[in-house]
């Protein structure tokens, strides 16, 4: 028999050393003879306590009552009843004299006293919570009483412990029998180890060892007079002495009062039967308790029940004791987030809680949630986690964001709502600065290129302003490659006056990027034409970022005087701190509703030829003699090196690579970007758009030259814009039945390998001539140019 009970508990082992818990410092108290101590598992350091209780010899009564208790705690489960994980009996000799001492291995738990006098909570905050714990506690003796057939026989404050979460289970069960008022010997372990409970704790008939009387009662009858006892000492703050304080009703809740007194009736027949104290009883009618309730049984409820519940739960958990919060609600809302049964609107509830944790605890409970669910399909997930991406952006590690979040968050850039997608871009502020170099030249580039040109405006705006704020992130060659293509090129081309504005503003906030070439021949000119916008806002940035590039350019001309060099060619100046707040969103929503921009940029002056005159030792502009068609060729490329970047789908153009195959769906849709059908701009704009398409007048000996090179040459023009998926964005192909002269072109190339973009080879039929592209030998009407025109050489 007693080899049998060895089994049940465990097993004997030859020492401590074989128990796989290490047993730390215990615990100022404990149930009966028991010593609970904090432990942790010797495989992976988790938490767990360790009850523990010796005895002289095999045969010591304690030792039998811990033997019935551990056979019990193994077999019945609760949510409420402390959960099981391992036991042993070892046997040791002390002084030549043998000691058995009894191990059981549960999960984290402290005792209840300790608990109360860690929280410290008072008033109402104390109240929701001894009614959480004790509706806990009741529901784990009416599982024993009335599902089980079982009676405790010994519940008070010393029975209960809390968990992490601060949840109140139920244990030392080592009075713990059956109870059948047929059966004579169902009531064994009780009659065997009744001297084990406190006489205090005890009910008259049990006082009375009247066991005919406990016979004839109901099986709750001793566990109901338990609950009245650890009501008591619950209230009181102390330690029940004798049975005459139970009258002692001072401290006990006016509205628990009633259901008290039903539950230490001297009549076990009347005492209140557990489950009817959970059903009836006001007290467990609050906030907390309600709460908690429809956590654990949220899978029950209807779509509509969620919602209006999570809808209410942020300023609901403002209201709550604020531990109990953090360290009960909190891991259920996290799970319930987690596995899909919270609705969307948890989100922002979770998101709150988590404010207020430290970092440390945030990082720990809060953000692996909101990784798993950035995998979520649910488009209002999705949406929640982008709008309050900022309250926990910065916690997300670069790996956890390159890795686990942005593969995720990049689906929103090709979604079908435009609200979504601007959420998207805007996340992109936060999580640009975490991601590696290699997936922003691959990826994200490429997503931002689309955006540029973008149906909606407030899109294509803020696409604008988020170059300039991630600039600084961008690898030297990237930020050569991209951000003066997509300012001048789209931005300040745009139909909507916020984009060209937003262009200016970037193009100034990045200004310490780009050399004094560029700064002269590409961005200068862009920009002196917007000084006369039809937006007095736009006209307004055009004359600060003019003065401020010309400032640029004069640092540049005194350097260069005070310095005999002619190698500087890298002059650079920081951003105008007037410039530096570029960071703000143009707008918050997509409330503006402006037509997608027509896009019909043409070759502007920023694709005027740049030449390095390396023989001479000077860098100029060149005297404008060809037609406005670019081309770069590997040639070109070699002459000139730019730094590069590992890939080159960003949108930006790359020719370098030679990827043709990989991402030809993408280019496929660069094709498509040119000049949009839609209402004609207003007459002024009209005018400047016109200056900026208005080509270099060409002689006329030059032009038939170039008719018989392009008939050659036209394969290999189609195969680099290929290549290049900047180049139908720059300026559309050529209109008119007149070819182009290619080998002028890539002289004019030198000093730009990426002057591709400035006017890709005809992806269209020849149309009739347009009034603003017509190369004719007769010089252009000086309206609004925005290019220097050879006057004298264009044939008249």
């Amino acid at each position: 028999m007693f080899k049998f009970l060895k089994e049940v508990v465990g097993g004997s082992g030859t020492g401590l050393k074989d128990l796989p818990y290490n047993i730390a410092e215990p615990f100022p108290s404990a149930w009966g003879s028991w010593t609970h101590s904090r432990g942790t598992s010797k495989d992976d350091g988790s938490p767990v306590s360790v009850f523990s209780l010796s005895g002289s010899n095999a045969q010591d009564g304690h030792l039998a009552a811990a033997r019935n208790g551990v056979k019990r705690l193994r077999t019945v489960r609760h949510p409420n009843i402390l959960s099981f994980l391992h036991s042993a009996e070892i046997e040791t000799y002390d002084a030549g004299s043998p000691k058995v001492t009894i191990y059981i291995v549960t999960e984290p738990v402290m005792p209840l006293s300790e608990k109360i006098k860690e929280l410290g909570l008072e008033g109402t905050q104390r109240d929701e919570y001894y009614a959480l714990g004790l509706h806990q506690i009741a529901k784990a003796v009416s599982f024993l009483n009335n599902d089980c057939k079982l009676v405790h026989g010994n519940v008070c404050l010393a029975s209960v412990v809390v968990t992490p979460t601060l949840d109140w289970k139920l244990h030392a069960f080592d009075v713990l029998s059956e109870f059948d008022g047929s059966n004579e010997t169902s009531s064994g372990q009780m009659l065997q180890y009744a001297w084990l409970v406190g006489s205090q704790y005890k009910p008259m008939e049990l006082a009375k060892s009247d066991w005919d009387a406990i016979k004839k009662s109901p099986p709750w009858a001793i566990d109901s007079w338990g609950m009245g006892c650890l009501i008591y000492e619950v209230f009181s703050g102390l330690r029940l002495g004798k049975t005459e304080e139970l009258r002692i009703t001072g401290s006990i809740p006016k509205s628990l009062l009633p259901d008290y007194q039903r539950l230490l009736s001297s009549l076990p027949s009347r005492r209140l039967n557990t489950s009817k104290l959970i059903e009836n009883s006001e007290y467990f009618q609050n906030k907390l308790v309600d709460t908690i309730h429809f956590m654990e049984i949220l899978s029950l409820k209807d779509s509509v029940e969620r919602d209006t519940f999570f809808r209410k739960l942020p300023n609901l958990a403002e209201q709550l004791p604020r531990q109990i919060v953090l360290k009960k609600l909190l891991p259920l809302l996290a799970s319930a987030l987690e596995f899909g049964s919270a609705a969307a609107s948890a989100l922002i509830a979770l998101l709150k809680m988590g404010s207020w944790l430290s970092a440390e605890e945030f990082n720990v409970k809060v953000l692996p949630t909101i990784v798993k669910l950035f995998a979520s399909n649910d488009r209002a997930i999705r949406v929640g986690l982008l709008q309050h991406i900022d309250q926990y952006g910065e916690s997300l590690s670069p790996q956890v964001v390159d890795e686990q979040v942005y593969p995720h968050v990049a689906t929103g850039f090709s979604d079908t709502s435009a609200f979504l997608r601007e959420l998207t871009l805007k996340s992109m502020l936060i999580l640009a600065p975490k991601l590696s170099q290699r997936t922003i030249s691959g990826t994200l580039l490429k997503y931002l290129s689309k955006l540029q040109v973008d149906e909606e405006p407030a899109i294509r705006t803020n696409t604008t302003i988020l170059l300039g704020n991630i600039g600084s992130y961008l690898n030297e060659g990237t930020r050569k490659r991209v951000l003066i293509n997509a300012f001048t090129v789209r931005a300040l081309r745009d139909t909507f006056p916020p984009a060209r504005g937003a262009g200016i503003m970037a193009l100034c906030a990045t200004s310490s990027y780009y050399d004094i070439t560029e700064v002269a021949t590409r961005i200068l000119p862009n920009v002196v034409v917007l000084t006369i916008d039809p937006d007095s806002d736009v006209r307004t940035k055009a004359f600060q970022a003019v003065d401020q590039f010309l400032q640029i350019a004069k640092q540049h001309y005194e350097k260069a005087n005070a310095s005999d060099t002619t190698g500087a060619a890298s002059v650079g100046s920081s951003s105008v701190p007037g410039n530096a707040s570029l960071l703000g969103w143009a707008m918050s929503s997509l409330t503006l509703k402006g037509k997608p921009s027509d896009q019909v940029p043409v070759a502007s002056s920023s694709s005027t030829a740049v030449t390095s005159t390396s023989s001479n030792g000077t860098t100029g502009i060149e005297t404008p003699s060809t037609a406005p068609a670019r081309v770069s060729s590997t040639t070109d490329l070699a002459e000139h090196p730019v730094p590069t970047s590992p890939t080159s789908t960003d949108g930006w153009g790359e020719l370098e690579n030679g990827i043709q195959d990989e991402h030809e769906s993408d280019r496929d849709g660069w094709d498509e970007l040119e000049p949009l059908e839609e209402t004609k701009p207003a007459p002024a704009l009209a005018n400047i758009q016109a200056a900026q398409r208005r080509p270099v007048s060409q002689p006329i000996s030059q032009t038939k030259q170039a008719s018989n090179l392009l008939s050659k040459t036209t394969p290999k023009l189609n195969k680099d814009e290929d290549d290049d998926l900047w180049g139908s964005i720059a300026a559309p192909a050529p209109k008119t039945g007149r070819p182009l002269s290619l080998k002028t072109a890539q002289t004019d190339d030198d000093d730009d390998p990426w002057a591709a973009i400035a006017a890709p080879a005809p992806t269209t039929k020849a149309k009739p001539l347009s009034t603003s592209r017509v190369r004719v030998a007769k010089p252009a009407a000086p309206k609004l140019g925005a290019q220097r025109i050879n006057r004298t050489s264009s044939g008249m």
